[in-house]
């Protein structure tokens, strides 16, 4: 026997205020931790100013000279004398490697020759000094 149920029921319905939570909250994740992706290229100095200054989008390394005599690779302090071989370590046979010096613009020129004659000697390395664009 068949009965009917007058009783009507509630059409069903999907609550979207949840999902929009979870969205909003995935987003915020995304967000925050696309901030700490960025690669860090060395210690803050003040970089003089060069007027054919070109962007550049590939660096291997990246060696630091602050204005007291620190040298930096990457952010870890190394002697002058162990620098070339602390990079050596680092590189696989017949790999090139593009090595960027940011020497703050109050070191002695002797300095910043002397860290790149050390750098000149691996095989397979190219050199670049950072500067800042001049600003007309």
């Amino acid at each position: 026997m068949l009965v009917k149920d007058n009783d009507t029921d509630d059409d069903l319905e999907v609550n979207i205020l949840p999902l929009i939570d979870v969205i909003f909250a995935i987003l915020a994740f995304f967000i925050l931790s696309s901030l700490y992706l960025t690669q860090s290229e060395g210690l803050p100095v003040n970089l003089p100013d060069a007027d054919s200054a070109q962007p550049q989008d590939q660096t291997d390394f990246t060696v630091t000279m602050q204005p007291d005599g620190a040298i930096f690779l990457e952010q870890q302090p190394v002697a002058l004398e162990n620098l070339r071989a602390t990079i050596e370590e680092s590189l696989s046979p017949e790999q090139t490697a593009i090595i960027t010096i940011k020497a703050d613009e109050e070191v002695y020129h002797g300095e910043v020759v002397a860290v790149m004659d050390e750098l000149r000697t691996l095989e397979g390395a190219k050199l670049g000094i950072a500067t800042e664009p001049s600003q007309p």
